[in-house]
């Protein structure tokens, strides 16, 4: 069967003197079933799923079908995500927001509907997201994981505060997506929940991984049926069935639980009943329940059964004269006798000679055929290669004499005795070589320390001078040679990178600009303001009539219009970060260049619509009460009308821009009201003079430098250009568009360096 899921190594972070949330978890989920995450809360199950997605940083690496998540091209059309409720807008409806994800997943819009009828919310499809209930929600969620048609879906605990109807559905909904060939993966702290939908179950505690097992397994092992009995005599009546338990040779365990309840493992309702009525004690409560033994259960009985299969393979070994060597006695071969050396006072034995007794003592047991169950862990570690075991095995077939050569003692020959019972340090003569001063030796059972290989360094230890060997400077402290095996290498960590783009952009932005009312509301209200203070200053009079047409006072920094703009560009990123759809498993929204540029395109788009019907009503309004004086056209009305439309535009990205900076709605209204109030004040006296000189004989200038020539009218157009971006408000407005967006490339491109 298809592995799916292959989970290696996951842990997390601590944080500062606290054990990580999960510690070096590995598991699997495959094709076609349901494996559930089981433990109590704060086990770890969540960190586990965020590990999992690369949501949250760690270490370890898990692959989905082969590769890891952020390895695939599309994310969601691999691993459908639900993590809690969905973090939608309150005043978009159901359909509206699955249409809106079908263009962020680049599916067809007709695949928003499919999904309603899956999870059953077709009748609810018009309401909104804020009157939905909690299993609603659920079901909203569900099509959203499901919208994209994944092979996987991730989910943590689907059912929690949901009722029994609903978690039956949604049980069913996760059955029926494994029974079609896909891989749910769900947590749970519900150990009968677990065993009732689950095929394998994973159990966490305390962020470590206590048991792997079939849901069969699980059942048999963690959950077991019990009679839950409550009395007023609880203690007499658990003495009785005790004893006609024992008398007559049946397993029943009676545990006496808190106050008068007690549960009765073995048993039946009505042996404890019948045992009750003959002795007279008033029963309360007598029930079948199935209790939880705990995260740990089964696993004594485990490792009895394999202690006794391996018991029984090394019996089976010794009676037909095979060598047995299981991993946990890799002392088997005998070890070679090093020759003895008496200490100065002759009462402490040597290294040597504290080995060569138990190898001895080995090999005659062995030779016996009494089976040897003494373990020596020293031994152990000294042949870690196992084509050094056979050279071993013959070099210690024949004894050594104490009459042997041996290589002069160095410095670094010198050795410490060890207690009996202690760990001593292998001796590798095996792996030594002379001296470029020394003669080489023919024995082959002795080594010095100094030519011992060393895995990495360790401690240095002080060796006593023996007699016969002359103390040297560097003979005060020896490295250790005892070979260990080198510790596994650490799993690679995990980084959290943003949340893909949207597949289409364009269509994602427009579907969110127009799902709820927010902009039609406020495109009203601002023609409605608008309306109202043209005619405020027509009835005042001494105003110009560019400024009554856009109903823009003096006293204002900004038109009721640029001030709408700007609002709609702010709550085009702020409604994103509040109520984060495209990231609802990270809550962050990415800052991408393509959804940066579809907002700039649709709030350009919203501004200039503004604009016109701005000045068109306003010119109606002046019409209807005045007549037909207070509405001529200005005789510079192209100067006039491309400042106008430059200004409102440009408010609308500085909400863009700003509230993509700053991630809040009410940033990137700040940035549009400090253009006036902060911006122009700090550039009109330094800009306004020389700007208006530069600009007069601006498409003169241009035309003798790039030998041009303009078509008819061309000149006029770039001039009114020039004069529009030589005004006061356009360099504030342009400097502060300029470091916004230098703003947001930064943070953009950081987050990639991440």
């Amino acid at each position: 069967m298809l592995r799916v899921i292959q989970a290696f190594g996951l842990t997390s972070n601590p944080r500062k003197e606290l054990p990580p949330a999960l510690d070096d978890v590995s598991f699997e989920a495959r094709a076609g079933r349901v494996t559930v995450l089981l433990g109590a809360p704060g086990a770890g199950k969540t960190t586990a799923l965020r590990l999992i997605l690369e949501l949250q940083q760690g270490r370890g690496v898990t692959y989905f079908r082969g590769r890891p998540l952020h390895r695939i091209a599309h994310p969601s059309r691999e691993v459908g995500i639900l993590l809690g409720d969905v973090p939608g807008h309150p005043a978009r409806t159901v359909r509206g927001h699955l249409r809106m994800l079908c263009a962020a997943a680049g599916v067809p819009v007709r695949r928003a509907d499919e999904v309603l009828e899956v999870v059953g919310l077709v009748s609810l499809r018009d309401e909104r997201l804020g009157t939905l209930s909690r299993g609603m929600d659920r079901r909203l969620g569900l099509a959203c994981a499901l919208l994209a048609d994944p092979h996987t879906l991730v989910l943590d605990d689907p059912a929690d505060g949901l009722s029994e109807r609903e978690s039956r559905w949604l049980h069913g909904m996760l059955r029926a997506h494994a029974a079609q060939g896909g891989t749910v993966l769900s947590t749970t702290s519900d150990p009968k929940e677990a065993a009732r939908i689950a095929d394998r179950v994973v159990t966490l505690d305390e962020g470590r991984l206590v048991a792997d097992q079939e849901a069969t397994d699980f059942a048999r092992t963690r959950l077991r049926p019990r009679i839950a009995v409550r009395s007023p005599h609880a203690a007499r009546l658990a003495a009785l069935l005790t004893k006609e338990a024992r008398t007559a040779q049946r397993s029943v365990e009676v545990v006496q639980e808190d106050g008068n309840r007690l549960s009765v493992y073995g048993s039946t309702c009505a042996d404890v009943g019948e045992t009750a009525f003959r002795h007279g004690i008033l029963v309360h409560q007598l029930a079948d329940e199935v209790g939880d033994m705990g995260p740990g259960a089964g696993d004594e009985l485990m490792e009895a059964q394999e202690d006794g299969r391996s018991a029984s393979k090394a019996r089976e070994a010794v009676a037909i004269g095979a060598p047995h060597t299981p991993e946990a006695e890799p002392a088997s071969s005998p070890v070679p006798r090093q020759p003895m050396e008496r200490s100065p006072r002759g009462t402490e034995p040597t290294p040597d000679e504290t080995l060569a007794e138990p190898a001895a003592s080995n090999a005659d047991d062995t030779a016996s055929g009494n089976p040897r169950t003494e373990l020596i862990p020293a031994v152990a570690e000294r042949r870690p290669d196992a084509d050094e075991a056979p050279s071993s095995a013959a070099d210690g077939a024949q004894p050594s004499t104490a009459g042997q050569a041996q290589p002069p003692s160095t410095a670094g020959q010198a050795q410490r005795p060890f207690p009996a019972g202690q760990a001593q340090p292998p001796s590798t003569a095996d792996q030594s070589q002379p001296s470029s001063d020394q003669d080489p030796q023919p024995a082959a059972d002795t080594a010095t320390l100094a030519d011992a290989p060393v895995d990495r360094p360790r401690r240095p230890v002080e060796a006593p001078t023996r007699a016969g060997h002359p103390s040297r400077k560097n003979a005060h402290h020896l490295t250790s040679p005892r070979t260990l095996r080198p510790l596994p290498a650490l799993p690679p960590p995990i980084s959290v990178r943003p949340a893909p783009s949207p597949l289409r952009p364009l269509r994602y932005e427009l579907r969110r600009a127009t799902g709820i009312s927010t902009g039609f509301v406020t495109v009203v209200v601002v023609l409605l303001v608008s309306a109202l203070t043209a005619l405020l200053l027509a009835r005042m009079g001494h105003t110009s009539q560019s400024r009554l047409l856009a109903a823009w006072p003096v006293e204002l920094p900004l038109p009721p219009a640029a001030l709408g703009a700007g609002l709609l560009g702010a709550l085009a990123f702020g409604d994103e970060f509040r109520h984060p759809a495209l990231a609802a498993d990270r809550g962050t929204v990415p800052r991408r260049l393509g959804l940066l540029t579809a907002k700039l395109l649709v709030t350009a788009f919203t501004a200039l619509m503004l604009a016109f019907l701005t000045v068109g009503c306003d010119a109606e309004v002046l019409y209807l009460v005045y007549g037909r004086e207070l509405t001529q056209v200005p005789a510079d009305w192209l100067r006039l009308s491309a400042s106008w439309i430059a200004l409102v535009i440009g408010c609308a990205w500085a909400g863009v821009l700003a509230a993509g900076v700053f991630r809040s709605t009410t940033a990137g209204l700040a940035a549009v009201v400090a253009v006036p109030v902060v911006g122009v004040p700090l550039v009109q006296k330094a800009v306004e003079s020389a700007s208006v000189r530069a600009a007069a004989g601006f498409s003169v200038r241009l035309r003798e430098v790039f030998l041009l020539q303009w078509p008819f009218g061309g000149e006029r157009y770039l001039a009114a250009a020039v004069r529009v971006i030589a005004q006061p408000v356009g360099w504030a407005l342009a400097l502060l568009l300029t470091a916004l967006l230098c703003a947001y490339l930064l943070s953009t491109l950081r987050s990639r360096v991440r």
